[in-house]
């Protein structure tokens, strides 16, 4: 082993992007981008500020990419069904002196879906991008799964994503983006959540036929999946399931929210022009190499 493979730490993120410290580059200037679930539960563990000593805050998928987004000149609507946590990732935004407005909704329940859309489409001037980073889980296995949390979960991880690219669609500027949060569970069986499973996987196929109903005005619809995230709801699935700390990702780590941020912040800029029904994997070669 050489002296720089001994000293390589691949325990904790080493890279300014990876924690959140680079700055803007202007990818997004001047983007009216909806980003719905972008506030943050709370990790509800003793250490749920640290990645590591020392290094900033963990953050979730969804505040990570309403942060970078303004960060890269978008102006941003927070949508979320808590509207205090919404409230705080705006909050967090003015305090880079970027642009972003809150707005209430549980994407549970179709008419708050519309009304989202609509106030986010209205105070923005228009829409450019829409981000959905919307999920939950529930029941361990068959046995513990029942019609009704089947029903639930579907109509949040799946029926929601459709019915809000529905009222999106007519709205969105032409050269929009679109880009689904999924999951790698939805490629490989990872959560012993059947349900879970097979709605993020099901949303794989929603993104392709959105894919091609935009393809005429130039609407690329995208996904990322993440895999094995040290984000807020990643060290809630640890408490529940002990086991999953202990995976051997290939890059020696969990990843964080700012490394989701990034992969959507690529396929929501010009970068990836060429790329539509697409799903990019963010899980440090879990379903790649290992």
């Amino acid at each position: 082993m050489t002296e720089a493979a001994a000293e390589l730490d691949r325990s904790v993120p080493r890279y300014p992007e990876s924690l959140g410290q680079a700055p803007g580059c202007g990818r997004l200037r001047g983007r009216r981008i909806l980003i719905v679930g972008g506030g943050q539960r709370a990790a509800g563990d003793p250490v749920e500020g640290e990645l590591a000593p020392g290094i900033l805050a963990v953050i979730g998928n969804g505040r990570a990419m309403s942060l970078l987004f303004a960060r890269e000149g978008a102006t941003v609507a927070v949508a979320d069904r808590e509207k205090a946590s919404a409230d705080e990732t705006v909050g967090l935004i003015g305090q880079e002196q970027g642009r972003a407005f809150a707005i209430e909704a549980n994407v549970a329940h179709p008419p708050q879906i519309e009304r989202m859309v609509a106030d986010a489409h209205d105070r923005l001037g228009g829409l450019d991008g829409l981000v959905l980073n919307v999920g939950i889980g529930a029941g361990m296995n068959l046995e513990g799964t029942t019609a009704e949390l089947w029903d639930h979960v579907m109509a949040v991880n799946l029926r929601a994503h459709m019915l809000t690219c529905k009222a999106a669609m007519p709205l969105l500027a032409d050269g929009a983006a679109i880009v689904f949060i999924s999951s790698i569970a939805a490629l490989k069986p990872a959560t012993r959540m059947p349900v879970y499973d097979a709605s993020k996987s099901a949303l794989h196929a929603l993104c392709r036929h959105v894919a091609l109903e935009g393809e005429r005005r130039l609407i690329r619809a995208n996904v990322v999946a993440p895999g094995l995230m040290d984000t807020p709801l990643g060290r809630s699935a640890t408490r529940g399931r002990p086991g999953r700390a202990k995976t051997n990702v290939p890059l020696g780590r969990q990843g964080t929210g700012w490394e989701t941020a990034y992969s959507a912040l690529f396929l929501m800029s010009n970068e990836s022009a060429y790329v539509t029904g697409q799903v990019l994997c963010v899980d440090g070669g879990l379903t790649g190499v290992r």
